[in-house]
Formats: structure tokens, sequence, C-alpha cells
């Protein structure tokens, strides 16, 4: 099975990324990155839970913790109807001092070593912990970092948890293909906003436009131009919860048309952006 690395990229130049119902249900992204990754879905009546070697059923929505290069499936893939999705990303490096040096994080630290093996949580914590999570994003500042140790505590003396590998998960991903795919994220990241043909995007990875395509179709499971209209959207949603009107978040987030950005907006989430900025501005 081939993966991606994503790039992730946080709001200017906080530790901590956080997606509120990054819908992608008919996206097949098995995919890795550096940041653990804190996850936490409901609404969903059955979905699959796909991390690193370990595939299972989940119920009544899930919340899990997935370390740093641990593969996995996003966790709304195929999942029908409504249902909310937090996905909170943060690298080990935040709490890396912190956790050798004061007593007071010995917790943090444990629940984030078990974390290289997957977590999955139980019916308890997710009563205790899901709002919280949910509501992360509406904190800024260190009062989100002082929010996430906190949930990052409670996971730990909750107790609630199951180890979904027995052994730290080792992704055995050639270095090579990682370089490949990190080198195409990081210009999209750069470039989002702008034109992007694919024979710039080519000449970026190495490879002729035609390679190219076969190539990227194979690692995504999506043509360049849909997994660039994804990553599209997820920016003009941060856009639209931090206030910019539609025509703003159209535009600054590469879309040159205002009507095809309706139109790409509506078919990935099932709504239009007006729709979704008030729905979110009323919660």
């Amino acid at each position: 099975m081939k993966t991606i690395f994503e790039e992730v990229s946080t709001e200017s130049r906080s530790s901590i990324n956080v997606m509120i119902n990054p819908n992608l249900s008919d996206f097949y992204y098995w995919h890795f990155h550096p940041e653990i990754e804190l996850v936490f879905i409901e609404g969903v009546v059955n979905g699959i839970r796909h991390i690193g070697n370990h595939i299972s059923k989940y119920s009544n929505g899930d919340i899990a913790l997935i370390g740093s290069n641990i593969p996995h499936l996003n966790f709304d893939y195929q999942v029908k109807g409504s249902y909310k999705k937090s996905v909170i990303q943060f690298l080990p490096e935040v709490f890396e001092f912190s956790l050798k040096e004061v007593e007071e994080f010995s917790k943090i630290s444990e629940i984030l070593q078990l974390a290289r093996h997957g977590l999955c949580f139980g019916e308890r914590t997710k009563n205790r912990l899901g709002k919280r999570i949910h509501t992360l994003n509406q904190k800024k500042g260190i009062y989100r970092l002082l929010e996430l140790i906190d949930i990052l505590h409670t996971l730990a003396i909750l107790n609630d948890y199951s180890l979904l590998h027995q052994k730290p998960f080792e992704n055995e991903f050639k270095r090579k293909e990682q370089t490949r795919l990190k080198t195409i994220n990081q210009y999209i990241t750069n470039h989002y906003n702008k034109k992007i043909s694919l024979e710039k995007i080519s000449e970026v990875a190495g490879m002729t436009p035609p390679a190219f395509c076969r190539y990227f179709k194979k690692m995504t499971k999506l043509t360049f131009s849909q997994f660039l209209n994804h990553y599209r959207i997820d920016i003009a949603k941060k856009l639209l919860l931090n206030g910019r009107n539609v025509s703003e978040a159209g535009f600054e987030s590469g879309f040159e048309s205002l009507s095809y950005f309706n139109r790409v907006f509506n078919k990935v989430t099932l709504e239009n952006p007006s729709t979704f900025q008030l729905r979110h501005n009323l919660n």
C-alpha cells in the first residue's frame, strides 16, 4: 500500500494545528506526518480505524492518539451522513523540554510514549473529553497550549485506552519517497494560492507529466487537481472560521473563480461556504 507524506501547516507560528470537520469521506487519504495526532469523531454509527498495521471498526464515534510518522487512514473514509470531526496535530518537540525536566508532566510523557503504538480510547474518555477536543480551536495562543496539556494529562490518568500495536510502530516507507512527497507537499504549501500547472509540479517532482500523473494517482488515489482542490478547501475553511467572507476565502485559498469555489466547496463538504461559516459561528 502506498502512503503519502503530509506537510502540516499551522496558523502563523502556532505549535498546534487544529482542523474542524475536514470532510474527507470520499477521499482515501492514507498518510503520515511527524506530528502527533489526536482525533475525535462523533455522529458515526460505524467507521474504520486503520492505524499502522491495525484495522478495526469503531462505533458511536472514536478517539485516537497517533504517534509521530505512523501511517493512518482518515477516520471518516466512506462515512455517510452528518458527523463532526476534530483533528489536533502537534510536534513531539512541543513538550520535549518539559517532559524531561518537570515531574508534573510525567503522565503526559507516558501517554505520548504509548502513542508510538497507536491508542484508541473508550466511552468514558469520549464523554469526558469529546466536547473539549471539539472546542480547542476556539482557544488561542497560550490558552490553546494549556488546554491541550490538560487534555493529554486527562487522557493519561483516565487509563481508558487500548494499544493498537504490541510494539512501537516503525514506518518503513522508503526515504526517497518520503523526500519526493515532502517536496511536492512543500511546493503546494508555498504556492496553493497561485496557479500550479501540471508541468510545474511535475518538474518539482523530477518527473515527466504523464509519469507524475500515474505516480500521484497511485499514491493518493486522487488526480493532482482533485488533491489540490481538497487542500485549498481545507485552507478556505480555516479562513472562513477566522472571519474572512466567502469571496476572500475563495480567492485567498487559490480559486480563480468564485462560482467554481462554491461548486467545489459544496462537493467536498456537502454544504456551501456561507452555511459552513454560519453553522460554526452559531456553535
